[in-house]
């Protein structure tokens, strides 16, 4: 849907949702690269394209456990007429002297080791006696048992062509080849592949920083009792788990209470360990609304992407811009720039559902933006709605209601209705259904902009 310019509210103006997520994305640069151990890379953004130094695998080796034998010896080989060969010793992972391979004779041989000179293929010990003079064997005499007991030949019970369960030099990746592209995020598969080629360090961006803290003297921790008039605090839990998800690094910061002061002090300390922060609650335009409040006296109002302001260099930076948004849940939000490197910070409201929908159309783009990544949007499909009536929205707000989508029948489903504090039915979903501005009703059977949350 296209950007809409910002529509007038009496003296302040309302903003569309592409304008505010474009002016939040306008002002976020991805984080510097940095050199990072593999396994502190997981998750992070590969900033260089990496090429194999040595082919993989690095030598011919065995995909079975068996003998290591020439073409010729097992030729015509049978149960009833098995080829008799020589073991002249073994070849395990990681052997380095080998034994060189001659006319009937053979070598025992586990997965992974290198082929040894002389034999051209490898029989499975299923397909031999192993070594014991008897029928068709399962396994192999451990190496730890005695040397007589494997006997000093092996029956082989079937022909093998040349090649027969040989995994060649360089059949995964030649040396040259490109293994992983700029742009990568690396996950466990990404980082097996760095490994197995020698790389202990990888450059990257690192997995962003994201502090989260919620407001309100009327929250509780989880776990404590709950005092009349109060709630436990789940923003801070949804919020800091959602930024996981969008792959950061999450702190969550106890519910603060309802002081300016307080606020400003507690953004002050968490400002040494933030890439980017996030507030929930105190936005809107009540007495206690201490977000707005303390933000507000501190940095002005920042304008677009919190460039304006004081220009003082201590906890304000930039500024914060608290503006209205046509859109529900979450018409009301903050955004803009705080304390001497400008760390971005994005305010949002204070009712659960309201809160993590705005970080779904926000805060994970900003997060997204930050690792590097070209698409910073979750994916959003066409569904057809599968209601009983029809969904009412209010003209001029684009509204995002909680749904469940079907891939195989290409339907979505409302879940719960619109309030922006039923968390119980944001916890069933898997969708955004989302209702144009200009759209004030949805039939069952009309087509619309799912953006899946999975």
């Amino acid at each position: 849907m296209s950007s809409s310019a910002p529509q007038e509210t009496g003296r302040q103006r309302l903003w569309s949702v592409d304008e505010h997520l474009a002016d939040v994305l306008a002002a976020i640069r991805p984080l510097e690269p940095i050199e990072l151990q593999l396994l502190d890379a997981q998750g992070c953004v590969l900033v260089e394209d990496v090429t194999v130094p040595v082919a993989l695998p690095p030598f011919d080796n065995s995909s079975m456990d068996g003998y290591a034998v020439r073409v010729a010896d097992v030729q015509g080989a049978s149960e009833e007429f098995p080829a008799v060969l020589t073991v002249i010793g073994d070849v395990a992972a990681g052997s380095g002297e080998l034994p060189t391979v001659g006319p009937g004779q053979s070598a025992r041989i586990m997965t992974g080791a290198p082929l040894p000179p002389g034999a051209e293929a490898v029989v499975p010990v299923e397909w031999t006696d192993g070594g014991t003079g008897g029928g068709a064997a399962s396994g192999m005499t451990p190496a730890s048992a005695a040397p007589e007991g494997a006997a000093g030949e092996v029956r082989v019970h079937r022909a093998a062509e040349a090649r027969a369960h040989v995994r060649a030099r360089g059949s995964d990746v030649q040396a040259g080849d490109l293994a992983l592209a700029a742009g990568t995020v690396l996950g466990p598969p990404q980082i097996a592949l760095l490994a197995a080629i020698g790389r202990g360090t990888v450059r990257v961006r690192p997995r962003p920083r994201v502090v989260v803290l919620s407001t309100g003297s009327e929250l509780v921790q989880p776990g404590e009792p709950l005092a009349a008039g109060t709630i436990y605090d789940s923003n801070s839990f949804a919020l800091a788990a959602a930024a996981r998800d969008a792959g950061a690094i999450a702190y969550r910061v106890g519910a603060v209470s309802d002081d300016a002061d307080t606020l400003r002090a507690t953004i002050e300390d968490q400002l040494i360990r933030a890439d980017l922060l996030v507030t929930t609650g105190g936005v809107s335009v009540g007495a206690y609304d201490v977000v707005k409040e303390a933000l507000t006296s501190v940095g002005g109002s920042g304008g677009s992407g919190g460039s304006g302001g004081s220009g003082e260099e201590d906890v304000q930076g930039g500024g914060v811009d608290f503006r209205k948004l046509a859109m529900q849940p979450g018409k009301p939000q903050g955004f803009g720039s705080i304390g001497p490197d400008h760390t971005p910070l994005l305010a949002l409201p204070g009712n659960p559902v309201s809160s993590y929908v705005s970080f779904e159309l926000f805060v994970r783009p900003a997060i997204r933006a930050l690792m590097g990544l070209p698409d910073v949007n979750r994916p959003s499909v066409r569904a057809e709605l599968k209601a009983d009536k029809a969904l009412g929205s209010p003209a001029g707000r684009r509204q995002f209601l909680r749904g469940k989508y079907d891939a195989d029948s290409g339907t979505v489903s409302p879940v719960g209705g619109s309030g922006s504090h039923l968390i119980a039915a944001l916890a069933h979903a898997d969708s955004l259904m989302v209702v144009p501005e200009d759209v004030t009703s949805v039939e069952p059977g009309a087509e619309l902009e799912v953006i899946l949350l999975g």
